[in-house]
């Protein structure tokens, strides 16, 4: 039974699962170019329709999932959400009476479901999928935060585990505490939109002149160039207070946004970005404490905008008694059409476990696919019997290269799929990659990819937590490493890494390969994109971007592609 989860929110998308599996998933912001696109993922279905070759009639179910007052609002009237959608990415002006128009905003995320909201948007939706050819489907629509807990706790592998979702808002919740246990999920506690930490993240982001829903990484990167605060004079740890697993925020939405206008006009942004990060880090980490301590539980599944926070996932994982961290990969808004999915499958075939090796779910390319685009392009390129060898050749002598292999990767991480390539130890290399390549702020740390059988070699990690292969975890690089890995660590000496091993498939063979070159299994992995831009989808999108980067090398399927105006 094919069941089709679709999410017309921030990150828009579509997945087809069947029994326990995800066959494909795709975000619209892909196929439109936009990133993080917010609509109906009209593109993405039929994408996800045709990877597995299948008509609308085939699929027996859909599902989806935010039925709260604002998301049918936007649903009714689409260009509302058009509106905000250019305003938060700056690509107009924000217009009269914008300062209303935010407090309205989340004056009216914070209202929850009702049943006539509910009515309303399950009738726009199916008006949707009417218009794709979608007829007498079974429709079913799921809370926002079980859609992120599902998907948390089915993928993780645990039989029992506790499960937390932390986010900006999505039906009229911020957060949800639950537990997984003989196959069913459990809630144990909800988290009002009005004690939001994705909200106060949100606003420090905007607060720095960065475009929230989309920058917090920068803060985040920009918070480790600080000279540290201690904890007693941070006047931000005091707008939340926890109590066991009760989140009380000391300002509602607004007045938060005021108060921290103030306390910016007496710090450095880089200092302000620090005491931000750090209320993430003491109050997220504690409310998980409290939590594993009253669920009895010793695993852990987290997922939501929030997560997205490596080194919140590292402090958790480093708490004592936790046995697994398990982050979804996908774990912001753009992983909602899958957990919608999910639930659906749960409720009709009571699935509750999925094979989960990888998150490679998009679709790929044809050799044809590919040379039919190179050939109309004045670039020099050659089929390869060794791409992975010939690629690592390229990468120990210095250079950045372009790598686009198989079916993409779902979610917003690249994991050697559609990646960007290099040495992870030279300054000028990551200088490169961010100034000019990327065309992205200098301060913004890249990820290493390590092969499996080396990471313990490098990392410090605790040895009772599995590996995150996806870039979700933060991770102590050992110090006498850290030299050799100066462009893939942070200042305070943690890395976001994959961990490659034989399923990764052409990608391993290429990290075995410089293994041989450099002495360590090792590279830095940056996705293929340039700022502000969406992971490459196609090979047009690919040479597109090699172009407009101005990069020498692209390894594309088992073609090395040489744009010679660069040699």
């Amino acid at each position: 039974m094919y069941i089709l989860g679709i999410w017309d929110g921030h990150d828009a998308g579509a997945a087809i699962i069947e029994d326990n599996r995800v066959l494909v998933a795709i975000n619209e912001e892909r196929l439109s170019r936009r990133k993080l696109e917010a609509g109906f993922p009209v593109l993405s279905i039929k994408a996800c329709l045709s990877a597995l070759n299948l008509e609308p009639r085939d699929i027996k179910c859909v599902s989806s999932c935010t039925t709260d007052f604002s998301k049918t609002l936007t649903r009714a009237f689409p260009v509302l959400k058009e509106q905000y959608y250019l305003i938060r990415r700056r690509k107009t002006e924000q217009g009269a009476f914008q300062g209303l128009k935010k407090r309205a905003k989340y004056i009216l995320t914070e209202i929850g479901p009702s049943a006539l909201s509910r009515r309303i948007s399950h009738h726009l939706l199916i008006k949707e999928l009417k218009s794709l050819g979608f007829k007498n489907v079974n429709f079913h629509q799921y809370g926002h935060h079980d859609c992120h807990a599902a998907a948390a706790a089915f993928c993780s592998g645990n039989d029992k585990s506790l499960v937390v979702t932390l986010d900006g808002i999505g039906d009229g919740l911020s957060g949800s505490i639950s537990v997984f246990d003989n196959n069913r999920l459990s809630s144990i506690k909800t988290i009002s939109g009005r004690n939001s930490f994705g909200i106060f993240f949100e606003h420090v982001t905007n607060l720095l002149n960065m475009r929230e829903l989309e920058d917090e990484g920068k803060v985040m990167a920009l918070a480790d160039y600080a000279y540290p605060i201690d904890d007693t004079k941070n006047p931000m740890l005091e707008f939340f207070q926890i109590e066991g697993l009760n989140v009380s925020a000391k300002y509602g939405s607004i007045q938060m946004y005021d108060k921290l206008k103030k306390i910016l006009w007496h710090y450095p942004s880089e200092q302000f970005a620090y005491m931000a990060e750090r209320v993430l880090e003491v109050h997220v980490v504690q409310l998980v404490r409290n939590a594993l301590t009253i669920s009895s539980c010793d695993k852990i599944a987290v997922a939501g905008g929030l997560f997205s926070n490596i080194v919140v996932n590292m402090l958790i994982s480093e708490l004592s008694g936790v046995s697994d961290c398990f982050v979804y990969p996908h774990m912001g808004d753009g992983g909602l059409a899958a957990g919608a999915a999910m639930c659906a499958n749960y409720e009709l075939n009571r699935v509750s476990k999925y094979e989960f090796n990888d998150v490679f779910w998009g679709t790929g390319f044809k050799d044809s696919d590919i040379t039919d685009v190179l050939k109309t392009k004045n670039l020099k390129f050659e089929k390869k019997t060794d791409i992975a060898k010939e690629t690592a050749k390229l990468i120990s002598e210095g250079n950045i290269v372009f790598w686009f292999q198989g079916a993409m990767e779902y979610g917003p991480r690249a994991l050697g799929r559609r990646s960007i390539l290099a040495l992870p130890n030279s300054e000028e290399i990551k200088n490169r990659l961010n100034l000019r390549l990327k065309m992205r702020v200098w301060y913004q740390p890249f990820c290493p990819s390590i092969l499996k059988e080396d990471f313990d070699t490098i990392i410090d990690r605790n040895s009772n937590i599995s590996y995150n292969k996806f870039m979700a975890m933060g991770y102590r690089v050992k110090p006498e490493f850290i030299p050799e890995m100066r462009g893939i660590v942070s200042l305070r000496g943690v890395c976001r890494p994959q961990v490659v091993d034989e399923r990764d498939g052409v990608f391993y063979n290429l990290l075995c390969e410089l293994k041989k070159l450099t002495g360590r299994g090792v590279v830095l992995n940056t996705s293929f994109n340039i700022h502000g831009q969406p992971l490459v989808f196609s090979p047009e999108d690919a040479v597109k971007t090699l172009i407009e980067a101005k990069n020498r090398y692209m390894a594309i399927g088992d073609y090395l592609v040489e744009n010679e105006k660069y040699a």
